[in-house]
């Protein structure tokens, strides 16, 4: 069974920063590609940041300001983000090989 685990999440005020993590099991972490994601009410849920082994993308709105990064040993994605923004805020998502999916993180940016 395959599990993804969220947390970090939480009320954070423009500028400030956050990490996220999630933890997987039930999957060979090191061969998947991992992701996360974010969904705003109304909208689709959009990629942020995904890495491969060393390989990564970024949505261009968080270029600069978020990482991903990844630790096999632990079985664990990071997603560090800084200088966030109040269109930042959503549910963050971890996601494993674009198939498996965590039940989310809300992270909001508010004064």
């Amino acid at each position: 069974q395959v599990q993804l685990v969220e947390s970090g999440g939480g009320l954070v005020q423009p500028g400030g920063s956050l990490r996220l993590s999630c933890v997987a099991s039930g999957i060979i972490f090191s061969e998947n590609v991992m992701g996360w994601y974010r969904q705003t009410p109304g909208n689709q849920r959009e990629l942020v940041a995904a890495i491969a082994t060393t390989i990564t993308h970024y949505a261009d709105s968080v270029k600069g300001r978020f990482t991903i990064s990844r630790d096999n040993a632990a079985n664990t994605v990071y997603l560090q983000m800084n200088i966030l923004k109040p269109e930042d805020t959503g549910v963050y998502y971890c996601n494993a090989n674009r198939e498996f999916w965590g039940k989310g993180t809300l992270v909001t940016v508010s004064s």
